[in-house]
Protein backbone atom coordinates (compact mmCIF):
# COMPACT_ATOMS: atom_id res chain seq x y z
CA UNK A 1 0.00 0.00 0.00
CA UNK A 2 1.70 3.13 -1.01
CA UNK A 3 2.20 6.19 1.80
CA UNK A 4 -1.28 7.99 1.57
CA UNK A 5 -3.25 4.35 2.26
CA UNK A 6 -4.06 4.23 -1.31
CA UNK A 7 -3.79 1.05 -2.98
CA UNK A 8 -0.93 0.73 -5.84
CA UNK A 9 -1.68 -0.79 -9.51
CA UNK A 10 -0.53 -3.90 -8.75
CA UNK A 11 -2.52 -4.29 -5.03
CA UNK A 12 -5.56 -2.92 -7.12
CA UNK A 13 -5.03 -6.38 -9.79
CA UNK A 14 -4.70 -8.53 -7.25
CA UNK A 15 -7.53 -7.24 -5.66
CA UNK A 16 -9.90 -7.75 -9.08
CA UNK A 17 -8.01 -11.04 -8.86
CA UNK A 18 -5.71 -10.79 -11.40
CA UNK A 19 -2.91 -13.20 -12.09
CA UNK A 20 0.24 -11.21 -11.38
CA UNK A 21 3.25 -12.26 -13.26
CA UNK A 22 6.29 -10.60 -12.80
CA UNK A 23 6.24 -8.40 -16.18
CA UNK A 24 2.49 -7.53 -15.65
CA UNK A 25 4.58 -6.10 -11.69
CA UNK A 26 6.53 -4.19 -14.19
CA UNK A 27 4.46 -2.89 -16.29
CA UNK A 28 2.29 -2.32 -13.40
CA UNK A 29 5.71 -0.10 -11.79
CA UNK A 30 6.29 1.63 -15.02
CA UNK A 31 2.39 2.91 -15.45
CA UNK A 32 2.33 4.47 -11.98
CA UNK A 33 5.91 5.82 -11.95
CA UNK A 34 4.73 7.59 -15.34
CA UNK A 35 4.57 11.53 -14.72
CA UNK A 36 3.39 12.27 -18.72
CA UNK A 37 0.85 9.78 -20.56
CA UNK A 38 3.04 7.46 -22.20
CA UNK A 39 1.95 5.12 -25.70
CA UNK A 40 2.43 2.11 -25.73
CA UNK A 41 6.10 2.03 -27.44
CA UNK A 42 7.41 4.34 -24.81
CA UNK A 43 5.54 2.23 -22.12
CA UNK A 44 7.78 -0.73 -23.69
CA UNK A 45 10.62 1.15 -23.48
CA UNK A 46 10.35 1.92 -20.39
CA UNK A 47 9.53 -1.81 -19.01
CA UNK A 48 12.02 -3.66 -21.14
CA UNK A 49 14.83 -1.35 -19.78
CA UNK A 50 13.87 -3.15 -16.21
CA UNK A 51 12.94 -6.86 -17.78
CA UNK A 52 14.68 -7.52 -21.16
CA UNK A 53 12.01 -10.32 -21.19
CA UNK A 54 9.25 -8.34 -21.52
CA UNK A 55 7.91 -7.87 -25.43
CA UNK A 56 5.54 -5.14 -27.34
CA UNK A 57 2.60 -7.82 -27.39
CA UNK A 58 2.99 -8.71 -23.48
CA UNK A 59 2.39 -4.54 -22.56
CA UNK A 60 -0.49 -4.01 -25.09
CA UNK A 61 -2.29 -7.19 -23.52
CA UNK A 62 -1.28 -5.85 -20.07
CA UNK A 63 -2.87 -2.61 -21.08
CA UNK A 64 -5.77 -3.87 -22.57
CA UNK A 65 -6.19 -5.66 -19.66
CA UNK A 66 -5.48 -2.91 -17.07
CA UNK A 67 -8.05 -1.18 -19.43
CA UNK A 68 -10.55 -3.28 -19.35
CA UNK A 69 -10.54 -3.73 -15.52
CA UNK A 70 -10.99 0.14 -15.72
CA UNK A 71 -7.62 0.76 -13.81
CA UNK A 72 -5.98 2.64 -16.43
CA UNK A 73 -7.38 5.08 -19.16
CA UNK A 74 -6.57 5.16 -22.96
CA UNK A 75 -6.74 8.76 -24.85
CA UNK A 76 -6.44 9.16 -28.21
CA UNK A 77 -4.98 13.22 -28.52
CA UNK A 78 -5.20 12.80 -32.21
CA UNK A 79 -1.82 12.13 -32.76
CA UNK A 80 -2.48 8.95 -33.46
CA UNK A 81 -0.64 7.42 -30.71
CA UNK A 82 -2.97 5.39 -28.23
CA UNK A 83 -1.85 7.50 -24.79
CA UNK A 84 -2.34 5.76 -21.22
CA UNK A 85 -2.51 7.09 -17.56
CA UNK A 86 -4.13 5.98 -14.31
CA UNK A 87 -7.80 6.01 -13.45
CA UNK A 88 -7.50 9.87 -11.92
CA UNK A 89 -8.34 10.59 -8.15
CA UNK A 90 -9.51 13.69 -8.87
CA UNK A 91 -11.25 14.68 -12.73
CA UNK A 92 -8.59 16.77 -14.80
CA UNK A 93 -9.11 18.26 -18.35
CA UNK A 94 -5.92 17.58 -21.04
CA UNK A 95 -4.36 20.56 -23.15
CA UNK A 96 -2.47 19.01 -25.30
CA UNK A 97 0.49 21.06 -27.59
CA UNK A 98 0.42 20.12 -30.92
CA UNK A 99 3.57 20.44 -31.46
CA UNK A 100 5.80 18.67 -29.07
CA UNK A 101 2.86 16.43 -27.97
CA UNK A 102 3.35 17.65 -24.74
CA UNK A 103 0.08 17.10 -22.50
CA UNK A 104 -0.97 19.59 -19.57
CA UNK A 105 -2.99 18.47 -16.99
CA UNK A 106 -5.50 20.76 -15.34
CA UNK A 107 -8.46 21.24 -13.62
CA UNK A 108 -10.57 25.03 -13.75
CA UNK A 109 -13.58 25.38 -11.87
CA UNK A 110 -15.49 27.71 -14.11
CA UNK A 111 -15.32 25.51 -17.03
CA UNK A 112 -16.89 22.55 -14.70
CA UNK A 113 -19.76 24.86 -13.74
CA UNK A 114 -20.32 26.04 -17.28
CA UNK A 115 -20.90 22.26 -18.76
CA UNK A 116 -22.78 21.31 -15.20
CA UNK A 117 -25.29 24.25 -16.59
CA UNK A 118 -24.98 23.45 -20.38
CA UNK A 119 -26.36 20.03 -19.48
CA UNK A 120 -29.22 21.42 -17.18
CA UNK A 121 -30.28 23.78 -19.65
CA UNK A 122 -30.82 20.99 -22.12
CA UNK A 123 -32.68 19.42 -20.02
CA UNK A 124 -29.74 16.98 -18.80
CA UNK A 125 -27.55 15.84 -15.78
CA UNK A 126 -24.14 15.88 -16.49
CA UNK A 127 -22.56 12.63 -15.23
CA UNK A 128 -19.28 12.35 -16.51
CA UNK A 129 -17.34 14.41 -19.60
CA UNK A 130 -13.78 14.49 -20.76
CA UNK A 131 -12.12 17.91 -22.30
CA UNK A 132 -9.25 18.10 -24.24
CA UNK A 133 -7.85 21.25 -25.97
CA UNK A 134 -5.15 21.21 -28.81
CA UNK A 135 -3.18 24.45 -28.72
CA UNK A 136 -0.02 25.66 -29.91
CA UNK A 137 2.51 28.12 -28.00
CA UNK A 138 1.96 31.56 -28.30
CA UNK A 139 5.52 32.55 -28.72
CA UNK A 140 5.15 29.77 -31.91
CA UNK A 141 1.84 31.40 -33.20
CA UNK A 142 3.58 34.87 -33.20
CA UNK A 143 6.86 33.52 -34.91
CA UNK A 144 4.74 32.62 -37.46
CA UNK A 145 3.09 35.66 -38.21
Amino acid sequence: MSKAGILTLEEQCAHKGMRMTEQRRVIAQVIEQAIDHPDVEELYRRASAVDPRISLSTVYRTLNLFEESGLVTKHDFKDGRARFELIPDEHHDHLIDIRSGTVIEFRNEEIEAIQDLIAKRLGYRLVDHRLELYAVPLKAEEADR
